[in-house]
């Protein structure tokens, strides 16, 4: 599709047009558009890829997981086009000397590239994520 011939004002219906047609088939739920194609995304790849378990979407608004395996393993999902993950909220301070409770099993960090297309999709355990949010080397 050639997109040159289309007048800025054009370009923003259409925008708004894919917007809507993503959200009706719910591969974005929110406005937070790079999070919710991530996850799509992310969960896509693990259900079409064998040895990966298959994950369903948790519901929208539960916290600290963004997907669950039919295992009932607990997955959060964060996405970037950059070099900064969304954050992850409820989890003690750095320097907190309480032990953490644990919010997930894996997180899955998504890389999209600046076009939105998938780059890289990176898993990291519960005891791996603790040690990198914490800065120590293992």
């Amino acid at each position: 599709m050639d997109l040159n011939n289309y007048t800025p004002t054009d370009l923003i219906k259409l925008y708004s047009q894919i917007i809507s047609k993503l959200k009706e088939k719910e591969i974005i739920r929110t406005k937070n558009i790079i999070g919710d194609l991530g996850e799509y995304l992310a969960i896509e790849h693990y259900n079409n890829t064998p040895g990966l378990p298959n994950l369903q979407a948790a519901p929208a608004g539960t916290q600290n997981i963004d997907a669950i395996s039919r295992q009932g393993e607990r997955y959060s999902i964060k996405s970037t086009s950059g070099k900064l993950t969304g954050v992850f909220y409820g989890l003690n301070d750095q320097d907190s000397k309480e032990i953490e409770k644990q919010k997930f099993e894996y997180v899955i960090i998504v890389i999209l590239r600046d076009n939105f297309e998938l780059h890289k999709i990176i898993e990291i355990n519960w005891d791996n994520f603790l040690v990198i949010k914490n800065g120590i080397k293992p």
